[in-house]
């Protein structure tokens, strides 16, 4: 039996034209609606497999805005359990009070009987690409963690990773209790069915304050990257293009 904590973030849909808030401090979100990111929804899958597989439970949690219990709905409705909903000002937080926040709820959940075998995020934030929250919940948990987590199994007490490397795939052996983040493409998420979504309607999200006052990112501003340049090249119309489309081929290196 293993019991899973996933913690998961509301954040702007990137599927379309990515712009910043007017102080440059994150995703604008007001036109293009909010979701959770790849990274999180294969943690999710990871997760909801797992405990199919072993047995166990699957938590959900996030810290932000009340809105974001619209997420915890949409991801209750793979085949989650339970949901806990941290209310705060997404903007008031930085990686440390999010991590300060996820642990806080850990401890109390362990002290009234309830732990978690293992916490899975996403590999990084899509909204702010902060990579810290993973390590700092374990440094404060006092567990091992694995970062970029493409797949896992977890069985007798340990908890089996895998990840792509440098130099191909590496495979990390932990003791649970651990932490791991979750790199999308090791898994391919789940739609949600009729029937998981009338259950998750009636799910009770627990609603908690934040622990402590945050201290914010003390982040100077987001940057996005200049549009990548295009062009077009005209090689020419009909059998004329023929030796054209010959010499392109052999600056490419394309051979028979």
């Amino acid at each position: 039996m293993t019991n899973i904590l996933v913690c998961i973030k509301r954040v702007p849909d990137s599927s379309g034209e990515v712009v910043l808030t007017d102080d440059q401090q994150g995703v604008d979100g007001r036109y293009v609606g909010f979701t959770v990111s790849n990274h999180e929804s294969c943690a999710v899958e990871l997760a909801v497999r797992t405990v199919e597989a072993t047995g166990g439970t699957v938590t959900l949690l996030t810290v932000g805005s009340p809105e974001a219990a619209e997420q915890l709905r949409d991801t209750l409705a793979l085949g989650c359990n339970a949901a806990v909903l941290v209310e705060a000002e997404p903007a008031r937080l930085g990686p440390a009070d999010v991590a300060r926040e996820i642990a806080h709820v850990v401890r109390e959940k362990e002290a009234t009987g309830t732990t978690y075998d293992l916490v899975l995020l996403g590999n990084d934030a899509a909204d702010s690409g902060d990579f810290q929250v993973g390590i700092r919940l374990a440094h404060a948990l006092g567990r091992p963690v694995v970062n970029g987590v493409s797949t896992f199994e977890a069985a007798d007490g340990n908890l089996t990773a895998r990840g792509d490397g440098p130099d191909g795939e590496e495979t990390y052996s932990l003791p649970l209790p651990a932490v791991a983040t979750v790199l999308e493409g090791g898994a391919e998420p789940r739609y949600p069915t009729l029937r998981g979504r009338m259950a998750a309607k009636k799910v009770e999200i627990e609603t908690r304050a934040l622990s402590a006052e945050p201290a914010g990112a003390n982040r100077v501003r987001l940057l996005l990257p200049p549009p990548a340049p295009s062009a077009v090249e005209v090689l020419g119309e009909g059998p004329e293009a023929a030796k054209a489309v010959a010499d392109l081929f052999e600056r490419l290196g394309v051979t028979r």
